[in-house]
Formats: C-alpha cells, sequence, structure tokens
C-alpha cells in the first residue's frame, strides 16, 4: 500500500514537471499513472483493513478451546478462549456445540502483494441431534467475528477488481458432542481443507 502510494506522489510530480515544460500528453499520461497507483494502494488498504481480525494458516493451527459443561437438559455453557487469548462465555441449546468460520484464500499474486491466506472464526450456535428438535427447539447462535469498518471476505465477493486476486473463499463448519457429564474440553483446528475438531484429553 505504501509503495503503491509513494509511486503515486511520484507520477504526480514527474506530471507536474512535464505539464510546465509544455509536454501535455506526457503529463497526461503520468496522472492516470499516478491515478491508478493511488487506486491501488487505497485498495490494498481496504483489504488491509478487511483481514484485522483474521488469522493467517499455512498448516493445521489451533483457533480456539471450547470447554462445555452442562446446566440442564439439552443445556450447556460453552468456555471459548480464541486465539488471541480473549474469553468468551455462551450458554447454548443442543446436544453439541457447532462452530463455523470464513476462509479466504490468495493466488499468488495476492500473496506477492502481502495477502496470506487467513480465516475467522464466525459464529457459535448449540446443535441438535434430532431433526425434529433442530427444526422445533429453541435455537441460540452467537457470533465470533471481530467487528470491522471493511470485511474482505465481503469486499472479494462483492467487487469484480479483487476476483483475479481471489483463489478461493468458502465457510467451513464443525460440530461434537458437548453434553458429556462433567463436561469435556476441545480443540477448534483450522487446516487447508477447513475445520476439525478434537478432545483434549484432560489430565
Amino acid at each position: 500500500m505504501v509503495a503503491f502510494d509513494l509511486l503515486a506522489v511520484i507520477l504526480i510530480i514527474i506530471a507536474g514537471s512535464a505539464w510546465r515544460n509544455h509536454r501535455r500528453v506526457s503529463a497526461g499520461v503520468g496522472l492516470l499513472a499516478a491515478a491508478l497507483c493511488l487506486s491501488i494502494g487505497i485498495l490494498c488498504g481496504a483489504i488491509t483493513v478487511g483481514i484485522r481480525g483474521y488469522r493467517a494458516f499455512t498448516h493445521e493451527v489451533v483457533a480456539a478451546t471450547i470447554k462445555t459443561e452442562p446446566i440442564g437438559p439439552q443445556r450447556f455453557r460453552a468456555t471459548v478462549t480464541l486465539s488471541d487469548s480473549s474469553l468468551h462465555m455462551f450458554d447454548l441449546a443442543g446436544d453439541a456445540v457447532y462452530v463455523d468460520a470464513h476462509v479466504l484464500k490468495w493466488r499468488p499474486i495476492g500473496t506477492l502483494l502481502g495477502l496470506p491466506t487467513a480465516y475467522e472464526l464466525d459464529r457459535i450456535a448449540g446443535r441438535y441431534q434430532a431433526l425434529s428438535d433442530e427444526q422445533n427447539l429453541e435455537r441460540t447462535v452467537y457470533s465470533l467475528a471481530t467487528p470491522k469498518p471493511f470485511n474482505a471476505f465481503d469486499l472479494a465477493r462483492h467487487y469484480w477488481v479483487l476476483r483475479p486476486l481471489v483463489d478461493a473463499e468458502y465457510g467451513s463448519a464443525t460440530f461434537i458432542g458437548a453434553t458429556a457429564r462433567g463436561g469435556a474440553t476441545y480443540e477448534v483446528r483450522v487446516s487447508t481443507s477447513g475445520l476439525l475438531v478434537r478432545s483434549v484429553p484432560t489430565r
């Protein structure tokens, strides 16, 4: 972003010099090139803001640790520790804890611009084992996403200028039973194939 902005400033100075020397065509070309560089710089800045809260990964990483504690029939409390060490607690209804995420993978040209493959956990919810319960009983869903003025996932989806940079954009979800007596602890992991969840053995 900074490089494109600096290049735009240099091109504007060169265009100004050409205009003073009555080289109108060169000045016009310089101004157009400066405008293009400035636009790319602004776009890179928007993407940088948009992936704030996303976490880069190149292999399997722990996105969150979830500790569940039954508090009633088909109800449990989930204590979530995210990768930034922030702690969140949710009272959920159901037989399992469900988590989903956004995953954004850039093409090599995007990587050259400093855009790594990234993920952001999006929601946590309670999930019922029986379909009839899922359709008729209480639903509990909460956000795990970080508020931001721009969201890279939405930018990549809606603006055609970003599509050549995007290799893949998708959602991934996982769930695991959460009503075991005495509670349990799980790790939600992100791999290049999506989310997965593993039990953490009690010591």
